[in-house]
């Protein structure tokens, strides 16, 4: 708490406000959304001090020479119009909806607005700050809304013996919220939403991506959607076409294979609020593509992902075709083929109706998918050093 300065105090506060408050959070006094500044002055209300959330970064406890625990960099809705454009934009159709799993809540802004437009939620959150408020919550509901101890980023650690909160394994997710394992063809069982974190932003999306391809994890309940902010300039690499030097890649190619991509909406940086210390916006720099929004991002599992010869059993070594196809985007394809000893490249490039001259990002994703599956059905190429090479490597990959 500053010094000298008292929070507002719950009394005549607009109730999201209020709920934000009473969880007597640590302060956060800059970066407010001028529309949330708006709402308070609206509801009688100064737009000062801000919205409190825990700090990103430690500090020592006075008269103690202690540092607290680093808190990741985390981004909040914290504006009323933007909640309600969200969640407006993950009703997908009319009829009843699936359950929406919102990771990381924070202080609730979104999941009252979904609450409201009578969304069931089951809402994980990982920071013990942000509980009581959310907990209280859903005690004053009759079952719409679940909160559970939980980091999604968490889910399925590779760790033997028993999994400690907030890291938690996915069948003990879904068997506590009640959603059974369908079909891949089914309908989306259950849809998630959050924004995801800035600084493993890349990562993030390849381990969603092994998971995907797998089955595994959210996975093994069906075609899992996701609705999530991620930055600008990566939503400009997973719609990347062919050709494009900059930002079309091997996530391009497998992210576009795998699921139906929709851009449901663009916000600017500066609609969100930071639980940094100054109240800085900490936008990420980007040399080479736009990046001045985060970009709410559709992604559908296709559901003919594993028809024909891709399998969740071979997936890996899909992938890892494709990351070798891509390390050097300029070169000829057929060029590649011969590296792994393939001496009828020219025959099967032919067969596939693709130029023997076409260099590797030039490529369609689903040309990768069509030359995989002719692959495999090639004695030749289980025989080579990549089928082994794969074999050995696959878990050791550098995304």
């Amino acid at each position: 708490m500053v010094p000298g300065r008292a929070p507002p105090g719950p009394a005549g506060c607009p109730r999201l406000l209020a709920a934000a408050l009473a969880a007597g959070l640590r302060p956060l006094l800059c970066g407010l959304p001028p529309c949330w500044a708006a709402a308070v002055r609206a509801a009688g209300q100064r737009a000062g001090p801000g919205l409190r959330v825990p700090e990103a970064r430690g500090a020592e406890r006075p008269g103690q020479g202690v540092q607290r625990p680093r808190v990741p960099l985390r981004r909040f809705i914290a504006c009323p119009r933007l909640a309600g454009t969200v969640q407006r934009c993950l009703r997908s159709g009319p009829g009843p909806q699936p359950v929406l799993l919102e990771f990381a809540p924070g202080p609730g802004i979104l999941t009252r607005a979904l609450l409201d437009a009578g969304v069931r939620v089951v809402a994980l959150e990982s920071n013990s700050a942000f509980l009581p408020n959310l907990q209280s919550l859903e005690n004053s509901l009759d079952g719409q809304l679940k909160v559970i101890y939980c980091d999604f980023f968490r889910l399925d650690p590779l760790v033997t013996g028993t999994v400690k909160p907030p890291a938690m394994c996915s069948d003990k997710l879904f068997e506590t919220i009640g959603v059974a394992a369908v079909p891949w063809r089914a309908d989306v069982p259950v849809k998630v939403f959050g924004i995801l974190p800035q600084k493993k932003e890349r990562n993030t999306l390849w381990r969603l991506l092994f998971a995907l391809y797998e089955c595994s994890s959210i996975y093994r309940y069906g075609r899992i959607e996701l609705n999530i902010f991620i930055s600008e300039k990566e939503y400009q690499v997973l719609t990347a076409k062919p050709g494009d030097a900059r930002a079309y890649q091997a996530l391009t190619v497998l992210w576009q294979v795998g699921c139906e991509i929709q851009l449901l909406h663009k916000e600017p940086w500066s609609s969100f609020v930071t639980n940094l210390k100054n109240g800085g916006l900490a936008v990420p720099k980007s040399t080479w593509l736009p990046n001045d929004h985060l970009c709410l991002v559709r992604l559908t599992p296709q559901q003919n992902l594993f028809t024909g010869g891709l399998k969740p059993t071979n997936s890996s070594t899909f992938i890892f075709l494709v990351k070798q196809c891509l390390a050097k985007p300029k070169s000829r394809l057929a060029d590649k083929l011969n590296s792994w000893s393939l001496d009828n490249s020219g025959k099967l490039l032919t067969e596939l109706e693709i130029p023997k001259s076409a260099e590797t990002r030039n490529l369609y994703p689903e040309d990768y998918r069509r030359l995989f599956e002719a692959l495999q059905n090639s004695s030749v190429f289980t025989e080579t050093w990549f089928h082994d090479e794969v074999l050995e490597s696959i878990r050791n990959i550098n995304l």
